[in-house]
């Protein structure tokens, strides 16, 4: 007898992985927006602080967004052909 699928083996959607990594790059631009604004109103050398957090973010956010999440596990398919190695092959 098969084993039968588990729904919870089954990595996530696009869609639900790509509105996560669009709601995680929002916030880091709405961050940078308020270090922008934040560079306007800070004298002195602690402008140095914000102008850098808007300056890095930019990359930062890009890199988080796309960052994979945890490892999807693996999904077994019934009726796939598996390649092993050392079967004379």
């Amino acid at each position: 007898m098969a084993k039968q699928q588990s729904i919870t083996s089954l990595p996530r959607s696009p869609q639900d992985d790509r509105r996560s990594r669009m709601i995680q790059y929002l916030v880091a631009m709405g961050i940078r927006t308020v270090c922008i604004i934040a560079c306007l109103f800070t004298p002195g050398w602690w402008l140095l602080l914000p102008a850098i957090g808007a300056v890095l973010l930019p990359y930062v956010a890009v890199v988080l967004a796309n960052a994979k999440g945890a490892p999807a596990s693996v999904v077994l398919r019934p009726g796939t052909i598996e390649r092993r190695l050392g079967d004379g092959q």
